[in-house]
Protein backbone atom coordinates (compact mmCIF):
# COMPACT_ATOMS: atom_id res chain seq x y z
CA UNK A 1 0.00 0.00 0.00
CA UNK A 2 1.45 3.36 -1.00
CA UNK A 3 0.70 6.13 1.49
CA UNK A 4 1.83 9.73 1.14
CA UNK A 5 2.61 10.72 4.71
CA UNK A 6 2.53 14.15 6.27
CA UNK A 7 5.75 13.24 8.05
CA UNK A 8 5.85 16.33 10.27
CA UNK A 9 2.28 15.91 11.51
CA UNK A 10 2.84 12.20 11.99
CA UNK A 11 5.89 12.88 14.18
CA UNK A 12 4.05 15.55 16.17
CA UNK A 13 0.60 14.01 16.70
CA UNK A 14 1.28 10.29 16.47
CA UNK A 15 4.54 9.91 18.38
CA UNK A 16 2.85 7.11 20.33
CA UNK A 17 3.55 4.75 17.39
CA UNK A 18 7.31 4.53 17.97
CA UNK A 19 6.88 5.16 21.72
CA UNK A 20 4.87 1.96 22.17
CA UNK A 21 7.36 0.19 19.93
CA UNK A 22 10.12 0.70 22.50
CA UNK A 23 8.88 -2.35 24.40
CA UNK A 24 9.56 -4.41 21.29
CA UNK A 25 13.29 -3.71 21.59
CA UNK A 26 13.48 -6.04 24.58
CA UNK A 27 12.70 -9.03 22.33
CA UNK A 28 15.99 -8.63 20.46
CA UNK A 29 18.69 -10.95 21.79
CA UNK A 30 21.65 -8.57 22.04
CA UNK A 31 24.15 -11.37 22.48
CA UNK A 32 23.22 -12.86 19.10
CA UNK A 33 22.75 -9.67 17.09
CA UNK A 34 24.96 -6.83 15.99
CA UNK A 35 23.66 -5.75 12.58
CA UNK A 36 19.98 -4.77 12.37
CA UNK A 37 17.64 -3.65 9.60
CA UNK A 38 14.91 -1.31 10.86
CA UNK A 39 12.21 -2.22 8.34
CA UNK A 40 9.70 0.59 7.89
CA UNK A 41 11.82 2.92 10.00
CA UNK A 42 9.61 5.98 9.46
CA UNK A 43 11.14 9.08 10.99
CA UNK A 44 13.87 7.11 12.72
CA UNK A 45 12.69 7.31 16.34
CA UNK A 46 13.25 3.60 16.97
CA UNK A 47 16.31 3.54 14.71
CA UNK A 48 17.83 6.01 17.15
CA UNK A 49 16.95 3.73 20.08
CA UNK A 50 18.62 0.80 18.31
CA UNK A 51 21.77 2.85 17.75
CA UNK A 52 21.82 3.91 21.38
CA UNK A 53 21.52 0.25 22.39
CA UNK A 54 24.74 -0.43 20.50
CA UNK A 55 23.46 -2.04 17.30
CA UNK A 56 24.92 -1.40 13.84
CA UNK A 57 21.72 -0.26 12.13
CA UNK A 58 20.45 0.51 8.65
CA UNK A 59 16.93 1.75 7.98
CA UNK A 60 14.48 1.26 5.14
CA UNK A 61 11.17 2.96 4.43
CA UNK A 62 8.96 3.49 1.38
CA UNK A 63 8.30 7.16 2.12
CA UNK A 64 10.85 9.82 1.13
CA UNK A 65 9.51 12.42 3.60
CA UNK A 66 9.86 10.03 6.52
CA UNK A 67 13.38 9.12 5.41
CA UNK A 68 14.33 12.78 5.34
CA UNK A 69 13.36 13.08 9.01
CA UNK A 70 15.18 9.84 9.82
CA UNK A 71 18.42 11.12 8.24
CA UNK A 72 18.16 14.33 10.23
CA UNK A 73 17.63 12.37 13.45
CA UNK A 74 20.35 9.77 12.77
CA UNK A 75 22.89 11.33 10.38
CA UNK A 76 25.39 8.49 10.80
CA UNK A 77 22.93 5.72 9.85
CA UNK A 78 22.50 4.44 6.30
CA UNK A 79 18.89 4.81 5.20
CA UNK A 80 17.44 3.73 1.89
CA UNK A 81 14.06 3.83 0.21
CA UNK A 82 12.44 0.49 -0.55
CA UNK A 83 9.31 -1.62 -0.77
CA UNK A 84 8.89 -4.16 2.04
CA UNK A 85 7.51 -6.70 -0.45
CA UNK A 86 10.40 -6.40 -2.93
CA UNK A 87 13.76 -5.60 -1.36
CA UNK A 88 17.13 -7.24 -0.86
CA UNK A 89 20.31 -6.55 1.08
CA UNK A 90 23.82 -7.02 -0.23
CA UNK A 91 24.85 -8.54 3.10
CA UNK A 92 22.45 -10.42 5.41
CA UNK A 93 21.87 -8.94 8.87
CA UNK A 94 21.64 -10.51 12.31
CA UNK A 95 18.15 -9.13 12.92
CA UNK A 96 15.22 -7.47 11.19
CA UNK A 97 13.18 -5.18 13.44
CA UNK A 98 9.78 -3.83 12.38
CA UNK A 99 7.17 -1.83 14.28
CA UNK A 100 3.66 -0.96 13.00
CA UNK A 101 4.46 -1.74 9.37
CA UNK A 102 3.27 -5.16 8.28
CA UNK A 103 -0.45 -4.46 8.69
CA UNK A 104 -0.14 -1.95 5.82
CA UNK A 105 0.67 -4.79 3.43
CA UNK A 106 -2.24 -6.59 1.74
CA UNK A 107 -2.77 -10.23 2.74
CA UNK A 108 -1.78 -11.56 -0.67
CA UNK A 109 1.55 -9.70 -0.53
CA UNK A 110 2.49 -10.90 2.96
CA UNK A 111 4.40 -13.97 1.66
CA UNK A 112 6.46 -11.66 -0.59
CA UNK A 113 7.40 -9.46 2.36
CA UNK A 114 8.27 -12.41 4.59
CA UNK A 115 10.41 -14.01 1.89
CA UNK A 116 12.35 -10.75 1.54
CA UNK A 117 12.79 -10.59 5.31
CA UNK A 118 13.95 -14.19 5.46
CA UNK A 119 16.49 -13.61 2.68
CA UNK A 120 17.75 -10.50 4.50
CA UNK A 121 18.61 -12.56 7.59
CA UNK A 122 21.67 -14.71 8.16
CA UNK A 123 21.05 -18.29 9.28
CA UNK A 124 19.77 -18.15 12.86
CA UNK A 125 18.96 -14.44 12.54
CA UNK A 126 16.08 -12.85 14.43
CA UNK A 127 12.90 -11.25 13.11
CA UNK A 128 11.22 -9.16 15.80
CA UNK A 129 8.05 -7.26 14.93
CA UNK A 130 4.77 -5.81 16.05
CA UNK A 131 1.74 -5.11 13.87
CA UNK A 132 -1.98 -4.63 14.21
CA UNK A 133 -3.70 -7.86 15.16
CA UNK A 134 -7.18 -9.32 14.73
CA UNK A 135 -9.78 -6.90 16.07
CA UNK A 136 -7.55 -3.81 15.88
CA UNK A 137 -9.68 -0.70 15.53
CA UNK A 138 -12.80 -2.84 15.17
CA UNK A 139 -15.12 -0.15 16.55
CA UNK A 140 -13.58 2.55 14.37
CA UNK A 141 -13.78 0.54 11.17
CA UNK A 142 -17.32 -0.61 11.96
CA UNK A 143 -18.44 3.01 12.42
CA UNK A 144 -16.81 4.00 9.14
CA UNK A 145 -18.35 1.05 7.33
CA UNK A 146 -21.82 1.98 8.56
CA UNK A 147 -21.32 5.59 7.45
CA UNK A 148 -20.15 4.45 4.02
CA UNK A 149 -22.92 1.91 3.55
CA UNK A 150 -25.54 4.44 4.65
CA UNK A 151 -24.61 6.36 1.51
CA UNK A 152 -24.57 3.33 -0.76
CA UNK A 153 -20.77 3.15 -0.70
CA UNK A 154 -18.56 0.14 -0.07
CA UNK A 155 -15.97 0.39 2.71
CA UNK A 156 -12.78 -1.51 1.89
CA UNK A 157 -10.74 -2.41 4.95
CA UNK A 158 -7.32 -0.81 4.36
CA UNK A 159 -5.35 -3.00 6.79
CA UNK A 160 -4.46 -6.64 7.34
CA UNK A 161 -4.96 -7.65 10.97
CA UNK A 162 -4.24 -11.38 11.49
CA UNK A 163 -4.53 -13.72 14.44
CA UNK A 164 -1.52 -15.60 15.80
CA UNK A 165 -2.86 -18.78 14.21
CA UNK A 166 -3.19 -17.09 10.84
CA UNK A 167 0.20 -15.40 10.80
CA UNK A 168 2.47 -18.08 12.29
CA UNK A 169 2.09 -20.40 9.24
CA UNK A 170 3.07 -17.53 6.92
CA UNK A 171 6.26 -17.04 8.93
CA UNK A 172 6.98 -20.76 8.84
CA UNK A 173 6.43 -20.93 5.09
CA UNK A 174 9.12 -18.25 4.73
CA UNK A 175 11.60 -20.37 6.67
CA UNK A 176 11.12 -18.56 9.98
CA UNK A 177 10.59 -20.50 13.23
CA UNK A 178 8.22 -18.73 15.61
CA UNK A 179 9.66 -18.54 19.13
CA UNK A 180 7.29 -15.99 20.67
CA UNK A 181 3.85 -14.71 19.70
CA UNK A 182 1.17 -12.80 21.56
CA UNK A 183 -2.04 -10.99 20.64
CA UNK A 184 -3.11 -8.33 23.14
CA UNK A 185 -5.43 -5.36 23.55
CA UNK A 186 -3.72 -1.99 23.75
CA UNK A 187 -6.21 0.88 24.07
CA UNK A 188 -4.31 3.89 22.77
CA UNK A 189 -5.08 7.50 23.81
CA UNK A 190 -5.17 10.02 20.96
CA UNK A 191 -4.05 13.62 21.26
CA UNK A 192 -6.55 16.47 21.46
CA UNK A 193 -10.27 17.08 21.20
CA UNK A 194 -10.11 16.19 17.49
CA UNK A 195 -8.02 13.08 18.15
CA UNK A 196 -10.33 10.57 16.48
CA UNK A 197 -10.92 12.76 13.43
CA UNK A 198 -7.17 13.28 13.12
CA UNK A 199 -6.48 9.56 13.44
CA UNK A 200 -8.95 8.70 10.66
CA UNK A 201 -7.53 11.37 8.36
CA UNK A 202 -3.95 10.25 8.97
CA UNK A 203 -4.38 6.49 8.73
CA UNK A 204 -7.58 5.68 6.81
CA UNK A 205 -6.80 7.21 3.44
CA UNK A 206 -7.47 4.51 0.86
CA UNK A 207 -11.24 4.12 1.40
CA UNK A 208 -11.69 7.88 0.82
CA UNK A 209 -9.51 8.08 -2.32
CA UNK A 210 -12.39 8.42 -4.80
CA UNK A 211 -14.80 10.31 -2.51
CA UNK A 212 -15.33 14.09 -2.80
CA UNK A 213 -13.84 16.04 0.08
CA UNK A 214 -17.17 17.38 1.35
CA UNK A 215 -18.69 13.90 1.48
CA UNK A 216 -15.57 12.48 3.14
CA UNK A 217 -15.80 15.13 5.86
CA UNK A 218 -19.46 14.26 6.38
CA UNK A 219 -18.66 10.54 6.71
CA UNK A 220 -15.88 11.20 9.19
CA UNK A 221 -18.09 13.47 11.32
CA UNK A 222 -20.81 10.82 11.41
CA UNK A 223 -18.37 8.07 12.37
CA UNK A 224 -16.76 10.18 15.07
CA UNK A 225 -20.11 10.95 16.67
CA UNK A 226 -21.07 7.27 16.55
CA UNK A 227 -17.84 6.44 18.38
CA UNK A 228 -18.11 9.16 21.00
CA UNK A 229 -20.12 7.14 23.59
CA UNK A 230 -17.61 4.28 23.67
CA UNK A 231 -14.22 5.78 22.74
CA UNK A 232 -14.37 9.28 24.25
CA UNK A 233 -14.07 9.40 28.01
CA UNK A 234 -13.09 12.26 30.33
CA UNK A 235 -12.04 14.45 27.42
CA UNK A 236 -9.77 11.86 25.81
CA UNK A 237 -10.26 9.85 22.63
CA UNK A 238 -8.97 6.27 22.64
CA UNK A 239 -8.32 4.00 19.65
CA UNK A 240 -9.28 0.37 20.27
CA UNK A 241 -5.97 -1.13 19.20
CA UNK A 242 -5.05 -4.82 19.26
CA UNK A 243 -1.41 -5.74 18.63
CA UNK A 244 0.33 -8.85 17.36
CA UNK A 245 3.90 -9.09 18.70
CA UNK A 246 6.21 -11.86 17.52
CA UNK A 247 9.74 -13.13 17.37
CA UNK A 248 10.97 -15.66 14.84
CA UNK A 249 14.35 -17.08 13.86
CA UNK A 250 15.59 -18.01 10.42
CA UNK A 251 16.01 -21.74 10.27
CA UNK A 252 19.54 -22.97 9.66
Amino acid sequence: MNIQWDAGKYAQDFAFVPKYGEALLALLDREKANTVLDLGCGGGALTEQLVQAGYDVCGMDADAAQLKLARQRCPNVRFFQGDATAFSLETPVDAVFSNAVLHWIDRERQPDALRCISRALRAGGQFVFEMGGAGCGAQIHSALRRAFEGRGLAYHMPFYFPTVGEYAPLLEQAGLRVTYATLFDRPTPLAGEQGMEGWIKMFVKEPFAAIPTAQAEEIIREAVEALRPSLYQNGVWTADYVRLRCKAEKQV
